[in-house]
């Protein structure tokens, strides 16, 4: 493709993540390039490339649109993505306008030519770089006003430095499936394909690659060998400490990143049941599950069928994993597009969502048990402000520091920059993972634990869970304790 080509791609592309906001950016992408494969990989890369960027610096590309007056500066203008992208030509590749209006000509697969309008917005960007002394923190931060009060609540005065490295594209992380392989043979076994790895800074099972690259049709993933998994998530799978012969619950599984991690911890004795809302959610885990080998999981959609078994499930489970939805602000660095799709009306409906869930997921936990409540946000209304009203809602339950937890779950002591504080809190600054947050609580009274969740419950993503208890979890009740 010739430059205008790509640009106008680029543009193409844009135009349909902007004008689909209720669609991760991701599946926008994939749909647009599954309908033209006329498009060569190098060319798909760079176009995808660009729109990723430009997501990550929508911000200020809008803040030039508005100090220069051009005519599609609204969010919702049509021509929105021709506005950004032309924007982003000038203002970070440094392109003179004149090379930007040649490849706005209207020539065969270019965009049509610039209007007058856009002529004298545009010239009057000529010259300048994307960073303004005049653009507030947040428009320099590319978020949205309404969250950053919250970003500094979560972070004081190193915000600017914790959002500042949610910019950077993050590296592709790699779990090994101890089920199949060691991470030395799996390694290895991607060395002879030619992908270059090295040991993750603290998980124990984590492979990262040297540069990007697609590993999903080598041999080693086909076989199960590996599985990609960021590194935070690989710590809360492990913090949940689920060993042989214990009953464990992920309570809002997903697709399974977490089960596949957990039942490998577990060298597949013992039972884990993986449940979620949505029933193709766990339909789409049940393939990696068979690639992985993992025999001792259970899949449970939560539906009325459900309702009635789980409730006689109170107190039935070693540990309870609630990976609970949230606004993924911690994932910023690989879903960009999700800085702007966010809505405050999402964080008010998300907080008592959580707590519903959470207060149906504590009736599972046996005494002495664990529950682990997780969230890949960075915003302490989903994360320490949900635990605090938790605790006071469920005396029973205290919080297990994570300095406790790491040293029962990984046989270490925990580095200081992750022992600090009572919590699990990762960044991209901090631990070059994204952004997760963890409680590990334990369960020290049976207050609770006799009842099911109630019938009616709403937002329970766990509404079912197996009554059958190995003999062997009575032995493996072991960490989360006080």
């Amino acid at each position: 493709m010739t430059p205008g080509a790509r640009v106008a791609a680029t543009i193409e592309l844009l135009d349909e993540i902007v004008s689909r906001p209720e669609r991760p950016a991701d599946g926008v992408a994939n749909a647009y390039f599954r309908t033209r494969r006329f498009i060569g990989g190098g060319d798909r890369r760079a176009v995808s490339e660009r729109v990723w960027a430009i997501l990550r610096r929508w911000g200020q590309l809008r803040w030039w649109l508005q100090r220069t007056g051009h005519p599609d500066n609204s969010a919702r203008a049509p021509n929105i993505a021709r506005a950004i992208v032309s924007a982003e030509l000038l203002l970070v590749d440094g392109l003179a306008f004149a090379d930007v209006a040649a490849m706005f000509d209207g020539g065969r697969y270019r965009p049509p030519p610039l209007d007058e309008a856009e002529f004298r917005a545009l010239r009057q960007m000529e010259g300048h770089s994307l960073a303004h002394p005049e653009q507030p923190d947040w428009v320099r931060l590319n978020v949205q006003e309404w969250v950053a009060p919250h970003l500094k609540e979560a972070y004081g005065e190193a915000w600017g430095r914790e959002i500042a490295a949610l910019d950077a594209a993050p590296p592709v992380d790699l779990r090994v499936n101890r089920l199949k392989a060691t991470p030395a043979e799996a390694r290895a076994a991607l060395q002879r394909e030619g992908v270059e790895t090295e040991p993750m800074r603290y998980a124990a099972n984590g492979l990262r690659l040297k540069r990007r690259l697609s590993i999903v049709a080598g041999q080693a993933f086909q076989d199960g060998l590996i599985e990609i998994q960021d590194e935070g998530s690989q710590l809360v799978a492990a913090l949940v400490d689920g060993r042989p012969g214990m009953q464990v619950m992920d309570y809002c599984a997903g697709a399974g990143g977490k089960t596949l991690a957990i039942a490998a911890g577990m060298n597949n004795k013992g039972r884990v049941v993986a449940m979620d809302v949505l029933e193709t959610r766990l339909d789409r885990s049940a393939q990696r599950l068979r690639r992985a080998g993992a025999h001792n999981v259970e899949r449970r959609a939560i539906d009325g069928d459900n309702r009635k078994w789980l409730k006689r499930q109170g107190g039935a489970f070693d540990r309870v994993l609630v990976d609970a939805p949230c606004t993924g602000t911690g994932t910023w660095r690989r879903n960009p597009d999700g800085r702007w799709t966010l809505r405050p009306e999402d964080l008010a409906e998300l907080v008592p969502k959580q707590a519903a869930i959470l207060d149906a997921a504590q009736r599972l936990v046996k005494v002495g048990g664990g529950l682990v409540y997780a969230t890949c946000s960075v915003l302490p209304a989903e994360n320490e402000r949900q635990i605090e009203a938790f605790l006071e809602r469920h005396p029973d339950f205290a919080v297990v520091p994570v300095a406790d937890v790491w040293r029962d779950a990984m046989g270490s002591e925990a580095p200081g920059e992750i022992a600090a504080g009572p919590y699990l809190r990762l960044s991209p600054l901090r631990h070059g993972t994204d952004g997760f947050f963890a409680a590990m609580l334990v369960r020290r009274a049976a207050a609770a634990a006799a009842a099911g969740p109630e019938e009616g419950a709403e937002a329970s993503p766990g509404d079912s869970v197996p009554a059958v208890r190995d003999e062997a979890s009575a032995d493996a009740d072991q960490g989360m304790r006080l």
